[in-house]
């Protein structure tokens, strides 16, 4: 299957404006002073129509030259991920003397893009508007544009593909030479686990026979809608048989104590149990100490109910204080539900939570086969699929000609049998 192709974006004077002293660019030194340029957004929706993955790569050396702390680049992309719509943001901390192999004019930030989305170089693009961008394009085989801001230094060594004056020029140029063509989705090429979420025992052990499904969750709601009585047996009947894939089971109480106690109960009925855990109780007070207390007592926990960046930040941290097996799950179908993008703020959340090999994302609450490719492609680890989206997996990759006919063949059919006339 043919790698996705991507839009390389350098961040300073392509993004954002540069601080241009003495004819030289520098980065912006603080969130306040990040200045997303004119036109920007709008380029970069145009180039998701496009079906461009959209990947910041920076250098940023001055955190190695310790002229600027590193938490504060970091709370500038994740305004950047809040504002624009991008798939993911690659940072470079050395300086030149390190030696790595991410530093631009080297070509490594554009080879863990490409590895981590699935690309295709050779149909991916790199602007820069400096000469380290349009040679780490070409090092990694992309074509190159290059936004000359007329800058006091030398051009690029090797002439790009493209000179332009803005990132909107530069989109406009690559819409031309970019065809936009639909991925053939396989099943077999997904890296992502899915869970089955639900609560009937009957289509949970059936499920557990199924190759595909790595995991299962349920919750309250689900509990009450398929008429389960007793938690504690439903939970131990289920355990009992799925012995050996990870079960979330949710606490009930909105009382800290009452969570823990609870907590502690649950993952005593069976060693795949994870136990959920609300970022909040219904008067936003914060679950987390919560959390770092179970966490530190090697409970393995489901952190659930996120739709923010903060909170899965606020999650990872208190995670961090183990080493169980833990899950943060990110409603992505909630985001969507409220006209936002969820594919962005799910790719930030999978890079905040990347240190931690313990922790896993997930994907809550898709509405569609989508979703599942979606964060597949940015790197989600699970994602909890419900019976009507499982039961339309044998569409996946069907042919859309044939969908076509069958689809104008149900409205021939349902309208015969309806006895309509005109």
């Amino acid at each position: 299957m043919t790698g996705r192709a991507a839009l390389f974006l350098d961040r300073d004077g392509v993004v954002c404006r540069a601080v241009v002293q003495g004819g030289k660019p520098f980065p912006a030194r603080s969130v306040e002073e990040l200045d997303v340029l004119p036109g920007v957004q709008e380029a970069l929706r145009k180039a998701g129509t496009l079906g461009l993955v959209r990947i910041i790569v920076t250098n940023q050396p001055d955190v190695a030259r310790g002229t600027l702390a590193r938490q504060v680049v970091e709370a500038m992309h994740d305004r950047l991920r809040a504002e624009l719509e991008i798939d993911d943001v690659l940072v470079c901390w050395h300086d030149d003397a390190d030696g790595c192999a991410c530093r631009k004019p080297k070509p490594g930030l554009l080879l863990e893009g490409a590895e981590r989305h699935g690309v295709d170089l050779a149909r991916s693009f790199m602007v820069g508007d400096r000469w380290r961008d349009v040679e780490a394009g070409m090092r990694a085989g992309c074509r190159t544009v290059w936004i000359d801001c007329g800058y006091d230094e030398q051009s690029p060594p090797s002439p790009p593909d493209y000179r332009c004056h803005n990132l909107a020029e530069a989109v406009e140029w690559i819409g031309a030479r970019t065809e936009v063509t639909y991925m053939q989705p396989n099943l077999d090429s997904l890296r992502i686990k899915i869970f089955a979420d639900g609560a009937n025992r009957t289509a949970m052990v059936d499920l557990y026979y199924n190759p595909r499904i790595k995991g299962f969750t349920t919750n309250p709601t689900l509990m009450r809608k398929d008429g389960v009585g007793d938690y504690e047996h439903f939970a131990r009947e289920v355990l009992s048989v799925i012995r050996d894939r990870p079960i979330s089971f949710e606490v009930l109480s909105d009382d800290m104590d009452e969570m823990e106690r609870q907590a502690r109960k649950i993952v005593s009925w069976g060693e795949n149990a994870n136990v959920k855990i609300p970022i909040t109780n219904t008067r936003r007070v914060s679950s987390v100490p919560l959390i770092r207390r179970l966490a530190r007592d090697g409970i393995k926990v489901n952190v659930t109910g996120l739709t923010t960046i903060e909170q899965v930040s606020a999650a990872g941290e208190a995670l961090a204080e183990g080493s169980a097996f833990s899950i943060v799950s990110l409603f992505g179908g909630r985001i969507a539900d409220t006209g936002r993008d969820p594919v962005p703020m799910m790719a930030a959340a999978v890079q905040s939570l990347r240190p931690l090999a313990h922790v896993e994302l997930l994907w809550a609450s898709p509405r569609e086969l989508l979703n599942i490719f979606q964060a597949d492609a940015i790197g989600c680890h699970i994602i909890t699929v419900t019976a009507d989206i499982l039961k339309k997996l044998p569409l996946v990759g069907k042919d859309l000609d044939q969908y076509s006919l069958e689809t104008v063949q149900m409205f021939r059919d349902d309208a015969v049998k309806a006895g309509y006339v005109l």
